[in-house]
């Protein structure tokens, strides 16, 4: 049996997406298989497509990091331990080969799909709420009370990092590079918006805080890893996920010790499954509520068939979207 795939053709820009046939995936120990309703995208499967993210040993080259769909077979002990039966929605962080009809999930990185959720919505929130929680919760240790900066408060990880720092009790800042996207974070439950193209966003930090930032996740690193130095305060956390402003920063060494920073970051996608089976536990147990309750919610800007996938991407590399793009099978 075959199921229908996006492939990446070769390395180059968004018509290289193509559909394909693949032999239908096989769950293994410890495993489930999904028929895919909706798969979500994300940056690294833009950088994965250009040639920019090798794909970690063993996984999938289908490009493709979470999806939301039915489970129709799978390891019956881990399934049953896990509370997951045949017929169950699930939701699902993958290593690779999210963008198929089929696709195989550990089971300790499935959750179940909120109630009151559509597979659409579910399949925009695994690789998002996972590295927001991993990186702010975990490694950046937000506390309620405490000052949170997000860089690109309108990208999928920006939209889901607003809601959840609100959400547990922060004071939520988010910077966006128009007025329409600072609005648009604002309505996300953003406390402050700052537009960096008009105004200095280490500058406007401080202002706003009086003692500096307590936590700030970033995107970006290059040149602004200087200016977040700059506007953190004592015992400031910063954590950097992506580095889409470059991978060299020069900043004030002086100011992490006199402050007692820390400068942390982490990719997701190579970790065990052991430790995004951890990740997955804390949402389901403090997260999930929030989202079955109405207190945050997603934030899908378009969906596309999977047929178009190439139009998708070009839509992620130009900006212009606020939330998550999602395809559908």
């Amino acid at each position: 049996m075959t199921m229908q795939v996006v492939e990446i053709s070769s390395y180059g820009p968004p018509d290289v997406l193509r559909l394909g046939e693949r032999p239908d995936p096989v769950a293994g120990a410890g495993e489930l298989l999904i028929r895919v309703a909706a798969s979500g995208i994300n940056r690294p499967d833009v950088l994965q497509r250009t040639g920019n993210y090798p794909v970690p040993p063993g996984a999938s080259d289908i490009p493709g990091l979470e999806v939301a769909g039915t489970i129709v077979s799978g390891d019956a002990q881990a399934m049953a331990a896990a509370g997951f039966q045949v017929g169950d929605r699930v939701c699902a962080l993958v290593a690779g080969g999210g963008y198929a009809q089929l696709c195989v999930a550990p089971v300790g990185q499935c959750l179940p799909v909120p109630k009151g959720l559509s597979d659409i919505e579910a399949a925009s929130l695994p690789e998002t709420f996972f590295t927001v929680w991993s990186n702010v919760f975990d490694r950046g240790r937000l506390q309620p009370g405490e000052s949170f900066m997000v860089q690109g408060g309108t990208s999928g990880i920006g939209v889901t990092a607003i809601q959840l720092a609100k959400a547990l009790g922060a004071t939520v800042i988010a910077t966006a590079g128009s007025d329409d996207k600072c609005e648009a974070c604002l309505k996300l439950g953003a406390d402050h918006a700052i537009n960096y193209k008009t105004k200095d966003f280490a500058e406007e930090a401080k202002a706003i805080t009086g003692k500096g930032v307590d936590v700030i996740l970033d995107m970006v690193a290059g040149s602004y890893v200087a200016r977040e130095v700059g506007c953190m305060a004592e015992d400031g956390r910063l954590v950097i996920i992506a580095v889409q402003g470059g991978t060299k920063a020069e900043f004030n060494a002086g100011l992490v010790l006199r402050k007692r920073l820390l400068v942390t970051g982490s990719t997701l996608r190579p970790r065990p499954v052991a430790f995004k089976a951890a990740i997955a536990a804390s949402l389901k147990a403090r997260v999930w509520p929030l989202l079955e309750g109405c207190a945050i919610k997603p934030v899908i800007h378009s969906v596309f068939p999977a047929a178009s996938a190439a139009q998708a991407h070009t839509l992620m590399e130009s900006n212009q979207h606020v939330g998550k793009i999602v395809l559908t099978w």
